[in-house]
């Protein structure tokens, strides 16, 4: 470890009574970057921030999720310490270690914590899923925010599936490459493809139909940022929203796919022997879905048949099995974990809630879990309030050594409230069914 510069920083206007903080940073053996910012007031404890996926250049450490909740913890006394990874992209075999990595670099200058919480955000959640199963020496308890936590192989898995509705409902009989990209330019072709393909679908009832399985099996949520949620019977409202979602993420999963494979060394997903009958029963959408081929003269159990009939996608074993190793979690942490997401997050949907909790159960590791909830459209759209909230509630959990209800919806907003740190949104919430979720793969 190398240490590279100390400098302090004075915090934003809106932490300006606090006391400034002080700023190390350094290099970590596998060349990645550190940063931490500490408190003159320094309350004992130390945040360990994981960040979101990152694809490409440049490759900054970061400490926190945003400047406006670094301000409003480094006020409440507690330092912030993260890194940059040792690459862009889908660098999950290196994340956690470099997470780790940092906090022995930094509490070898500013000495041991009282307490280490883990806090990420997005790809970073699924690395502080990680952490909580890896780090019991180093940390005391794990805040995922966002996270992927349902893993990388289910995220590519589901999808797949959503990719492939494209292509055979809406570009049927073209050639159209799903997997095992050869560099981004031929990514980027496809998701250009599917864009073109999900724009002219929304011009015919038909192809709204058809739209509206195509988001039931991306998990798509109706509520799009920035405008007002659908009410529950708005059939249209909602299947507009679900596409809108899509569009917006489509360039951005496809080429992540063409990073992933590349960082995986192939395709570690398939939809071989998946059966779209089920995935669509499965994702809550069954009576939405019908309710539009009917409204079009369409035929959902031809366009089910063909999809379970056409799915023929299998995984190369040693890209599967790096995944398998580097991007997923084994439902088993040795801490608290609290996780916290949006309730229509459109990238990382809710439902990898549901299979995160799903493995913890499995794992016989419940009892260390809660999972709180916010209702806002978007990923990772929480207010300043909601993220400190979630915080201040792991700790209180490490200190007292039970949740006893620390983190029900009503405590999370009282607490929220009380900060000072504008709105908060916590809820009473059950995700979905997961979808990436299936027997062991058909292989190459």
């Amino acid at each position: 470890m190398v240490i590279t510069s100390l400098t302090v920083v004075g915090l934003a206007p809106a932490a300006a009574q606090a006391a400034p903080a002080t700023r190390y940073d350094g290099v970590l053996p596998d060349g990645a970057t550190w940063i931490a910012d500490v408190p003159a007031d320094w309350n004992g404890t130390l945040l360990l921030y994981s960040h979101g996926y990152n694809p490409t250049p440049p490759n900054p450490p970061v400490d926190s999720p945003d400047p406006a909740t670094a301000d409003a913890l480094l006020a409440r006394g507690y330092a912030l310490a993260g890194s940059s990874y040792s690459r862009p992209g889908w660098v999950a075999d290196t994340a956690a270690q470099d997470g780790l990595d940092t906090l022995r670099a930094v509490t070898g200058i500013i000495g041991k914590p009282r307490r280490a919480i883990a806090l990420g955000t997005s790809f970073g959640g699924m690395i502080t899923g990680q952490l909580a199963e890896r780090g019991g020496r180093w940390l005391d308890g794990a805040v995922a925010t966002c996270g992927l936590m349902g893993g990388g192989i289910g995220l590519h898995n589901y999808q797949l599936d959503g990719s492939h509705a494209i292509a055979q409902l809406l570009l049927a009989g073209e050639q159209v490459k799903l997997v095992r990209f050869t560099d981004p330019a031929e990514a980027a072709a496809t998701a250009n493809r599917m864009i073109a393909a999900v724009d002219q679908a929304r011009t015919s009832p038909a192809g709204r139909a058809r739209l509206a399985l195509i988001t039931a099996l991306y998990q798509e949520p109706s509520w799009v940022p920035g405008q007002p949620k659908p009410a529950p019977g708005d059939i249209d409202a909602q299947a507009a929203g679900q596409y809108q979602n899509l569009r917006s993420i489509l360039p951005f999963i496809v080429l992540g796919r063409y990073d992933m494979e590349h960082s995986a060394g192939g395709n570690p997903t398939w939809n071989k022997g998946v059966n779209y009958w089920r995935q669509l029963a499965e994702s809550g959408r069954l009576a939405q879905v019908a309710h539009l081929y009917g409204l079009a003269g369409a035929d959902l159990r031809a366009d089910l048949d063909l999809l379970t009939r056409t799915a023929n996608v299998t995984a190369d074993p040693a890209a599967h099995a790096w995944m398998l190793r580097t991007s997923t979690l084994t439902g088993r942490p040795d801490m608290p974990v609290l996780t916290l997401h949006t309730t229509d997050d459109g990238l990382v949907p809710v439902q990898h809630e549901e299979e995160y909790a799903e493995d913890v159960r499995d794992g016989g590791a419940s009892a260390l879990l809660r999972q709180a909830y916010a209702e806002h459209a978007g990923h990772c759209a929480f207010t300043t309030a909601e993220l400190v909230a979630a915080v201040l509630t792991m700790e209180q959990r490490i200190e007292t050594g039970r949740w006893a209800g620390l983190a029900d919806p009503r405590r999370l907003q009282a607490r929220a409230d009380s900060l000072g740190l504008g709105p908060a949104g916590f809820v009473g919430f059950r995700p979905g069914e997961f979808l990436g979720d299936r027997p062991a793969p058909a292989r190459h």
